[in-house]
């Protein structure tokens, strides 16, 4: 299915999923669909690999983590996702060097908590990785201690690049 994009997230200096400025990150953008869910486009390296070819679990685990910590942000700008528990399924091995598409979505949403699903395919559709996790919701301000006179959003260097935005995503269900 094709999904309007509707909106980029923030993104931070130094994390090694979305950082636009470490050179080891992803530097992935986020982008927020019509449908409600959070998509994102990587391309693993070299130096994230496992095996040689093959992505290290652990980041195929951050990039899961990453993208449904995030999809609380579309309803809840305010919010960030906190990482409680997360269980990962690795159906088939991630290559390097290609690109790949991750999902994510909230599938239960409650006050102070809330759990959600990702995924990670292929440039065929292929299922490589899925995950599920449960999340805390906390407001910046409990996640950074910072003295920066201009709050934890600004300690954490969060903003958006000019790059182009897609104007659809297609998903493979």
């Amino acid at each position: 299915m094709r999904y309007k994009v509707c909106g980029r997230q923030y993104r931070n200096d130094k994390c090694l999923v979305c950082g636009f400025d470490n050179p080891l990150s992803l530097g992935l953008d986020f982008w927020q669909l019509e449908n409600g869910e959070l998509a994102a486009y990587a391309v693993c390296r070299e130096e994230h690999q496992s095996y040689p070819g093959r992505t290290h679990g652990g980041i195929i685990s951050a990039l899961l983590d990453e993208v449904i910590g995030r999809a609380v942000c579309i309803a809840e700008p305010e919010c960030w996702g906190v990482t409680v528990e997360l269980n990962v399924k690795f159906k088939r091995p991630v290559p390097l060097n290609e690109r790949l598409l991750i999902v994510g979505r909230i599938t239960r949403n409650r006050s102070r908590m809330f759990e959600g699903s990702g995924e990670i395919y292929d440039a065929d559709g292929l299922l490589l990785a899925e995950a599920t996790g449960s999340y805390m919701k906390l407001p910046a301000d409990k996640i950074v201690h910072t003295e920066d006179p201009a709050g934890p959003v600004n300690a954490m260097n969060w903003r958006q690049l000019d790059d182009p935005a897609p104007e659809y995503i297609d998903l493979p269900y």
